[in-house]
C-alpha cells in the first residue's frame, strides 16, 4: 500500500514539471513568445569635414568677410589682410630684376667682345636667378592676403575681428564642411564577425527625436582591449538640414545580438 502512494507522488511530480516548463516555453499563460529588442549604442554627429584657418604671415586684417553660423562658398575671401608693405616689396623685387636683367645682358654683350669673361656672365645670370625668385615669393606672400575658403561650408568659430594684428600661424577662423553628415560609435567586439562596410541601420538623434538611416563607411582595424568595443564610422543616407555637428543619439541595429 506504501508502495502504491509512492509511485502516485512520482507522477503526480513529473506531471506538474512537464506542464510548468511548457508554461515557461510560451511566455506564462495567455502570452505569446516575445522578440528580442534590438542592440543599441551611443553615436555622435561629426561634420564632413572641419579645419582651423590660421594666417599664413603677418600682418593687419582689414576686414572679417564672414560671421558665425554663416555659410560660404569655395574659394570666397573670408579673411583680408593689409599688403601695403608686400607691395611695396614687391616694386623694389621688380627693379632689383630688371637692373639684374639689364646687367646680364650688358655681360653677355661684352662677352661677344672678349671683354667679359665666362665667370662674369655666369655670376650675372645667378643675379637675375636671385631676384626673379624674391619677386616669385613676394608675389605668393602677396596672394596670401587672401585668406580664402577651401571648400564649401559655415563658420563655426571666429579668434579674429577686423583691424587685428596677427602673426604667422595664429587661429583666425574655425570651418566646417558642408555635406553629409558622418557618425562616430563604438560597438561591441562580438559584433564584428557580422559587420561589414556599407552595411544600413537606423539612427535617432536625441535632439531632433527623429530617426534617420545611415551606412557603416570604416571599420577600426583594432580592438579596444579595455572596453572591448570597436570603432565605427558612419555616414547620413543623405543631407537632412535639421542636423547639426555635435548631436547625439542611438543607433540601432536589429540584426545583431
Amino acid at each position: 500500500m506504501r508502495l502504491t502512494s509512492v509511485r502516485r507522488l512520482l507522477l503526480a511530480s513529473v506531471l506538474s514539471g512537464l506542464a510548468f516548463g511548457a508554461w515557461s516555453q510560451t511566455g506564462g499563460a495567455g502570452s505569446g513568445v516575445s522578440a528580442p529588442s534590438p542592440e543599441t549604442v551611443r553615436v555622435l554627429v561629426l561634420p564632413n569635414g572641419e579645419t582651423v584657418l590660421a594666417s599664413p604671415i603677418a600682418g593687419r586684417i582689414t576686414e572679417v568677410h564672414t560671421g558665425l553660423g554663416r555659410p560660404f562658398r569655395q574659394g570666397a575671401v573670408l579673411v583680408s589682410l593689409d599688403c601695403g608693405e608686400h607691395e611695396a616689396r614687391a616694386g623694389m623685387a621688380k627693379a632689383d630684376l630688371a637692373s639684374a636683367t639689364e646687367e646680364y645682358e650688358a655681360k653677355l654683350r661684352m662677352q661677344g667682345l672678349e671683354q667679359a669673361s665666362d665667370v662674369e656672365v655666369a655670376l650675372a645670370a645667378s643675379a637675375v636667378a636671385k631676384a626673379k625668385a624674391q619677386s616669385e615669393l613676394i608675389a605668393y606672400q602677396i596672394s596670401q592676403c587672401a585668406i580664402r575658403a577651401p571648400w564649401d561650408g559655415y563658420t563655426s568659430r571666429l579668434h579674429v575681428r577686423s583691424h587685428m594684428t596677427v602673426t604667422p600661424g595664429q587661429p583666425m577662423i574655425d570651418l566646417v564642411r558642408r555635406g553629409v553628415l558622418l557618425l562616430k560609435l563604438n560597438v561591441p567586439s562580438r559584433w564584428t564577425s557580422a559587420l561589414k562596410i556599407g552595411q544600413e541601420f537606423e539612427v535617432t538623434i536625441d535632439e531632433t527625436g527623429k530617426a534617420y538611416p545611415a551606412r557603416i563607411q570604416r571599420i577600426n582595424s583594432r580592438i579596444d582591449p579595455v572596453s572591448q568595443t570597436i570603432e565605427l564610422e558612419a555616414a547620413m543616407m543623405r543631407v537632412y538640414p535639421d542636423l547639426l555637428p555635435g548631436m547625439s543619439g542611438v543607433a540601432r541595429f536589429p540584426n545583431l545580438r
